[in-house]
């Protein structure tokens, strides 16, 4: 008998409540980066069989603003593996109940890397794109790999060096 294939996508929709409202009367963007963190952990350990931490965020950019009394659905993906560590990229959308409407609020990407008992890297089953849609997240998640290598490594020089980039800067 074979054994199941992993779970790629990990979805939860949460009530925002009061008590996760800023000064505004908007849900707090840390309540929605906590909820961001949580599912992005769901999706990869279960795709992993194994305890995950989270290596890296990318693209946290708030398309719109979150009310308190809205449905926010995570949706989230295994887009690719690498040798210990995965990529899940989580698309949020908050729905007006009352209204009957859903709006995109964001999309980020997550680095999470499968750990053993003692914490240290540990490898991942490779993720196999199948789909039109698998294939399309994986590249750009290969992509986004790279683009998060170079901007790892630019800004290594910059710290390092600033005074060699202000001239560019300026111009």
């Amino acid at each position: 008998m074979t054994e199941p294939a992993a779970p790629r996508t990990t979805t939860l929709t949460v009530l925002m409540t009061p008590d996760m409202a800023n000064f505004s009367g908007h849900v707090h963007g840390g309540a929605i980066l906590r909820l961001l963190d949580q599912v992005a952990y769901v999706c990869a350990a279960r795709y992993s069989g194994r305890y995950v931490v989270t290596a890296a965020v990318d693209q946290v950019t708030f398309r719109a603003p979150v009310h308190v009394g809205e449905l926010v659905t995570f949706l989230a993906s295994v887009n690719f593996t690498g040798i210990t560590s995965m990529e899940v990229g989580v698309r949020v959308e908050a729905e007006s109940v009352r209204e009957r409407t859903s709006r995109h609020v964001m999309t980020c990407y997550f680095t999470m890397v499968s750990v053993n008992e003692e914490g240290h890297p540990i490898k991942v089953t490779p993720i196999q794109a199948e789909t039109p849609d698998e294939k399309r997240r994986w590249a750009a998640a290969q992509l986004r790999r790279a683009f998060r290598k170079e901007i790892e490594q630019r800004s290594l020089e910059i710290r390092q060096h600033p005074e060699d980039f202000l001239d560019a800067a300026k111009e």
